[in-house]
């Protein structure tokens, strides 16, 4: 027996000199942790450790168990050791990150709906047509109203009467080119006969047998395609379709947007989250005047284009004068590309029909009218409210009529010009709100990016860890 208890003594005193070292070495890790080196230790003596003090084992406790609770207290250090993941990604690859994944997202969505508006382009361009006819027709309900109009008669009335003169517009634009129709084929072929005559007698050396061969392959061109030119014919018959059923939508969305416009946005602006409904209910106000404010400078602009290039037109004794100068209006409201598009095609006409000097001659007057408009007109009528960058007018445009042809381009530039006002607006309204200590709208920062620096170079989150 006496035996026994000596080996189980020291055994015992064996087990609390590993575990004193075990302690002893916890203390080491754990102050290299946290920055702090530990301190001098008394030969014979555990240092403190920081954590939960442990119970010496007893001669008592089998040495399995022991063992067991030293490998898990050993453990433990180690994997408090490792840091957090996204403190150890760098700071600029951790935004990266984060702003890469929402370009994705709003990529995504971008194409989601450019999809959407392709499948459904005719109701999206009718509802757009009447926008922009509402916002040149409201003011005259507005004012009938303070004359003591009742609202349902007053926009009957305006409805009714802007409706019967862009009517006249279109019916005058056929009844001219149907008029001139004949005058015009003459004056074609004499033309082309004498740019003939020019070809021959130029410097280029164009033999008749050259143009008489252009001519034939020309015709035979034309007679090979007959049925690609007849199933264009019917896909016209359904573009006209199409058009009738669009400008039917457009009447009614204008009607209905006159009469109860106002409770119309009320209703949409119930659908804006309410942290966002103060600043959508602000900028709401000032994009629809900056549509209006365009949709009228536009046609101010338009009408003085076609009177003055009109006018140039009918003194160089241009044939249809006032057919070329009302597409000159309606191509205004395309900028730029349209007045290059109508410039060009009132140039093409007086080339065929009056010869090469007249044809110089409009070209000068569209130049001068144009150059007029650019640096005179549009600053003083439509203002700088407004004004669209010339690359955002181009751009605008060509990716309207990519999405949506002819429509997509002329309500492109719109647009851009009220999404312009909205974002500056929102911006404005943001800084105001933080700067009055109303705080940002939303949640808080949260993520690998809602990490925030503390001195020393080390980062925690907004939670304290």
């Amino acid at each position: 027996m006496a035996k026994r208890a000596g080996w189980l003594g020291r055994l015992g005193n064996r087990l609390n000199r590993m575990e004193a070292r075990l302690n002893e070495r916890r203390a080491e890790v754990e102050a290299e942790t946290s920055g702090n080196l530990p301190g001098p230790v008394a030969p014979g003596q555990a240092p403190a450790a920081p954590g939960p003090s442990v119970a010496p084992a007893t001669a008592a406790e089998p040495p399995a168990a022991a063992g067991a609770a030293t490998a898990t207290h050993h453990d433990a250090p180690a994997a408090s050791a490792r840091p957090d993941p996204a403190s150890v990604i760098p700071w600029g690859m951790r935004v990266a990150a984060e702003a890469s994944w929402r370009l994705l997202l709003l990529a995504g969505m971008l194409w989601v709906l450019m999809k959407v508006i392709s499948e459904v382009r005719l109701v999206v361009l009718a509802f757009a047509a009447a926008m922009l006819v509402t916002a040149m027709l409201q003011p005259f309900v507005v004012r009938l109203r303070r004359l003591g109009m009742p609202r349902g008669l007053a926009t009957a009335g305006t409805a009714i009467l802007g409706f019967v003169v862009i009517g006249l517009v279109g019916w005058f634009v056929v009844w001219q080119v149907m008029e001139n129709l004949d005058d015009l084929s003459d004056r074609v072929r004499d033309g082309i006969n004498e740019l003939k005559l020019w070809a021959l007698d130029s410097p280029f050396h164009v033999t008749e047998k050259q143009i008489n061969d252009l001519a034939k392959n020309l015709s035979e061109t034309i007679g090979t395609n007959t049925e690609q030119i007849t199933s264009a014919g019917l896909q016209g018959v359904t573009v006209l379709v199409e058009v009738l059923t669009g400008m039917l939508l457009a009447m009614f969305s204008t009607l209905f947007l006159l009469y109860d416009g106002k409770r119309i946005w009320i209703w949409a602006l119930g659908l804006v989250p309410a942290a966002a409904r103060p600043g959508v209910a602000g900028a709401g106000p000032r994009a629809w005047r900056t549509l209006t404010a365009y949709v009228r400078g536009t046609v101010i602009v338009a009408l003085i284009d076609a009177i003055f290039i009109g006018l140039g037109i009918y003194f160089l004794d241009v044939p249809m004068a006032v057919p070329l100068a009302v597409f000159i209006f309606l191509f205004a409201f395309i900028p730029l590309v349209g007045a290059v598009v109508s410039g060009a095609l009132a140039v093409v006409v007086a080339l065929v029909t009056q010869g090469v000097f007249t044809a110089l001659m409009v070209l000068l007057v569209v130049l001068a009218v144009q150059q007029i408009e650019g640096h005179v007109l549009q600053p003083f009528i439509l203002g700088r409210a407004v004004r669209v960058h010339p690359l955002a007018v181009v751009l605008a445009v060509a990716a309207g009529g990519l999405i949506a042809g002819i429509g997509g381009a002329v309500v492109a530039v719109p647009l851009v010009a009220v999404t312009n006002t909205v974002v500056g607006y929102l911006r404005a309204y943001s800084r105001e709100q933080h700067h009055h200590g109303a705080g940002m709208v939303g949640p808080a920062p949260h993520g690998s990016t809602a990490l925030e620096r503390v001195p020393g170079g080390e980062t925690k989150g907004h939670d304290g860890s």
